[in-house]
């Protein structure tokens, strides 16, 4: 099964860049979105119907922001629109589809860069997002948790560590969330089968970042430890077209 994850930046956009083409050429069994930026009454057939899969959107309540959704070949047994949280289910992000085999939950984690207040916002869902996954993972369950971290975790997973050291999306209280995330029983599956490769997920918009690779780490595939022996493959697509950060894939 090939599961994707991007953080596409608007999905109306990346429709226009060739989203559905890209689909239709990689074949996924699973693709999971964040930063749709689309309301749900903006949700048209064109967007929602895609041949060969079923879709689902989690939207934020304020329109042009935030955003998941899934399209999916199999159809999952259950869909949760949240995790109960209305802080951050308000903002539309984290889907959780139950398969038979395997739990999928997609989250767009928040970003802290624009103050003090979201910075807190951050850590809190960080917070209250792993104490909705540990039941999962003290019950042995197989779980997938991908989307966009919104966090570098370790040096190798940017190009400029130094100098984004006290900058939002590298601080030191970020890095160790996923410390934790790790801790409570997670692997980073790229990192897990590529651990000395060095290669990112997204390029600021400024100063020709993508151009020069001077990019950062911060879309992931973590799995549950149950998950580990059916893990074949893990890749970041970095040269696919259409928003500032890539596709990422997880093979199991």
């Amino acid at each position: 099964m090939r599961i994707f994850s991007w953080n596409v930046n608007g999905i109306r956009a990346v429709i226009k860049k060739g989203f559905f083409q890209w689909m239709d050429k990689e074949n996924p069994d699973i693709v999971c979105l964040q930063e749709i930026k689309i309301h749900g009454d903006q949700v048209t057939p064109e967007i929602k119907d895609k041949e060969g899969y079923q879709s689902y959107f989690f939207s934020a309540q304020r329109k042009g922001y935030s955003g998941v959704a899934v399209y999916s070949k199999v159809p999952p047994q259950e869909v949760h629109y949240g995790f109960g949280e209305p802080a951050f289910d308000e903002e539309g992000r984290v889907l959780h589809l139950q398969y038979p085999d395997f739990h999928l939950v997609n989250v767009y984690f928040p970003n802290g860069k624009r103050d003090d207040i979201r910075l807190q916002y951050k850590y809190d869902f960080y917070q209250s997002l792993l104490d909705y996954l540990r039941p999962f993972l003290q019950n042995n369950e197989k779980m997938i948790v991908c989307g966009d971290y919104n966090t570098a975790h370790q040096e190798i997973d940017l190009a400029r560590p130094k100098e984004n050291k006290n900058i939002s999306g590298f601080l030191p209280e970020e890095r160790k969330w996923l410390d934790r995330y790790l801790s409570e029983g997670f692997i980073d599956t790229f990192r897990s089968l590529h651990p000395t490769k060095i290669q990112y997920s997204w390029w600021s918009h400024f100063a020709r970042a993508r151009d020069r690779n001077i990019g950062w780490r911060i879309d992931y595939h973590f799995a549950s430890l149950a998950l580990q022996k059916k893990i074949k493959k893990a890749e970041i697509h970095d040269m696919v077209q259409g928003s500032d950060h890539c596709p990422i894939l997880l093979e199991i």
